[in-house]
């Protein structure tokens, strides 16, 4: 079995973790690849036994890869996204902080992790994601998101106009710092924070979130996946920032956008017990009262 590693900063108190990792899978005989830039991280600063691996960058061919390893958080794994792309390899999120909801595996269970994957003992989620069409080239190809697509005014200028359509039909004009497009999975991000509603994952949505929108009769919108969803920008800056969950880029008000459903999923691997609505309650702390 051949399996890809990729992580953020490695922190002290996770070491003793990564090294059961690598030892572990050594253990069943996997080929092992990591990241570049992980691979210097836990090697150079925290000195971890990888044993023989091979390594790989972003944009390397994965479709020979069996699983690929996210360790981190939510934010690792929507990276971690960026390197899997159109080759669809099922992602496995280990969260080496707190409980996400992405990254479910907890650092603790590492070793029932692998026997898990060894074992068949998991299912495969497909979740879908955003794809960014424009008129000039953005995100060096990686035009797609598992969260979000994001219009947003820079730094502290004012308010900006997304006259939104909807398959070419006029749908609204949003007075606010910004527009989001989030998936379902998106759903429990940055559209939540800004009064959009939860989403199964299973939905066929995207969701319409204003951000700080200047009349407060404007709501959240649902709108099916299968819409194509463009924008034309207005504003007194002569820029503002688009971004594809965290990467973002400051582009002009020329340019032409529209969003649409991915034609490939993000493949996220759950294993037995995983439950989203139990994730949920505790991420969102339902049904806690100090009187309980």
């Amino acid at each position: 079995m051949k399996i890809a590693i990729h992580g953020k900063n490695l922190t002290p108190d996770v070491v003793d973790c990564i090294d059961t990792l690598f030892a572990t899978l050594h253990q069943y005989g996997t080929e092992i690849y990591i990241s570049r830039t992980y691979y210097k991280n836990i090697t150079e600063h925290h000195h971890v036994n990888t044993g023989k691996v091979e390594l790989f960058k972003r944009g390397d061919d994965l479709r020979e890869i069996d699983f690929f390893f996210s360790l981190g958080g939510d934010g690792t794994l929507l990276e971690s996204v960026t390197y899997v792309g159109r080759s669809e390899v099922p992602i496995v999120g280990i969260n080496t902080g707190r409980l996400g909801f992405l990254a479910t595996s907890s650092k603790e269970n590492i070793k029932k992790v692998i026997e898990g994957i060894y074992n068949d003992y998991f299912t495969i989620e497909n979740r879908s994601l955003v794809t960014l069409d424009t008129d000039k080239p953005l995100f060096e190809g990686l035009n797609f998101a598992l969260n979000e697509f994001t219009i947003l005014k820079k730094d502290s200028s004012s308010m900006i106009v997304v006259h939104t359509f909807i398959n070419g039909e006029y749908l609204n004009s949003y007075w606010s710092d910004g527009l989001i497009i989030a998936t379902p999975t998106g759903s429990t991000g940055y559209s939540l924070s800004c009064g959009g509603p939860l989403i199964l994952p299973q939905a066929n949505n995207f969701v319409i979130t204003p951000v700080s929108p200047h009349n407060l009769n404007v709501r959240p919108m649902v709108v099916p996946d299968s819409s194509v969803i463009s924008f034309e920008i207005e504003g007194r800056s002569k820029s503002f920032l688009v971004s594809l969950d965290s990467r973002s880029n400051s582009v002009d008000a020329s340019i032409q956008m529209a969003v649409r459903k991915s034609n490939f999923h993000a493949k996220l691997v759950k294993f037995h017990g995983y439950n989203f609505l139990d994730t949920l309650r505790q991420k969102l702390n339902w049904g806690l009262d100090m009187r309980n």
